[in-house]
């Protein structure tokens, strides 16, 4: 089996500038990054940016030795006037070479209650991969909201019916959101999980709360298991966002990256 892909989702650093992001994930000894552009959340890179600031990204991250290898492009993928802006985001993907390009179904982090059926969902989806297609990205899609459970996403992902749509098994969203446990859940939709955000979940089911990798209850232990027994050498991304409060400063993520960077070797894992 190839080596795993261990990233860490430059979110981690909201609130922060893309290269104070950059640096510190690298600090850590990472060598790949998953790009956030997020509308109204976190926009480290995003397309309505100038040409001279994408190319300046892209030069950090050869000086840094990072490889951009998804992007967080989150979109409402339920409201068809929206998806022009998820091709947009595509496109950059596509500049910054990603394979792949993370959704939730809402739009992440901004209130939205538009709602669609599975059927019409699935529709507007299948009108995205000609576009998956010709950019040669896979569209993982992020454990969140309404849809927030192995089942409820596979069910979206067979209704799909295209190898370019899969999950992004978000390890805390499960709970947040869907009230299921990542060890057990994981279950339910283990050939479709393609990418997973790996993400701790302290304090109580509700509460945003999303420390370091092995400070909270989170089971990676078996988690990891259970990807190894199944062959599945979906790809890592480390997402750390902390308490509703956030970090106090720079110096508290990027210990919590460290934090996690050394978790993940303590388990085996090369960065």
């Amino acid at each position: 089996m190839e080596k795993r892909i261990i990233a860490v989702n430059s979110n981690c650093y909201h609130g922060y500038s893309i290269e104070q992001a950059l640096e510190g994930i690298a600090a850590a000894g990472f060598h790949y990054v998953e790009l956030t552009a997020t509308k109204g959340w976190t926009e480290h890179v995003f397309p309505d940016q100038s040409f001279e600031k994408l190319c300046g990204v892209k030069d950090l991250l050869e000086k840094l030795d990072l490889h951009p290898f998804s992007m967080s492009g989150h979109c409402n993928l339920m409201d068809t006037q929206r998806l022009p802006d998820f091709v947009m985001n595509m496109r950059l993907a596509h500049f910054f070479g990603c394979d792949y390009i993370v959704s939730s179904i809402g739009e992440a982090h901004l209130a939205d209650n538009a709602k669609a059926s599975n059927e019409l969902l699935a529709q507007n989806i299948r009108g995205l991969v000609p576009s998956l297609e010709k950019y040669g990205l896979t569209l993982v899609l992020e454990l969140h909201g309404e849809h927030a459970t192995g089942t409820v996403m596979k069910e979206i992902v067979d209704l799909v019916g295209s190898d370019r749509v899969k999950i992004n098994y978000d390890t805390a969203n499960c709970v947040f959101y869907g009230n299921v446990d990542a060890a057990d859940d994981v279950d339910t939709c283990m050939g479709d999980i393609a990418y997973l955000h790996l993400k701790d979940k302290a304090g109580a089911r509700n509460a945003w709360d999303f420390p370091a990798l092995g400070k909270g209850y989170v089971d990676f232990e078996t988690i990891f298991h259970k990807l190894d027994e199944a062959g599945n050498n979906a790809p890592f991304s480390v997402e750390i966002e902390f308490t509703q409060a956030g970090p106090k400063d720079l110096a508290e993520i990027n210990t919590a990256v460290q934090d996690s960077a050394e978790y993940l070797k303590a388990h085996g894992f090369v960065l």
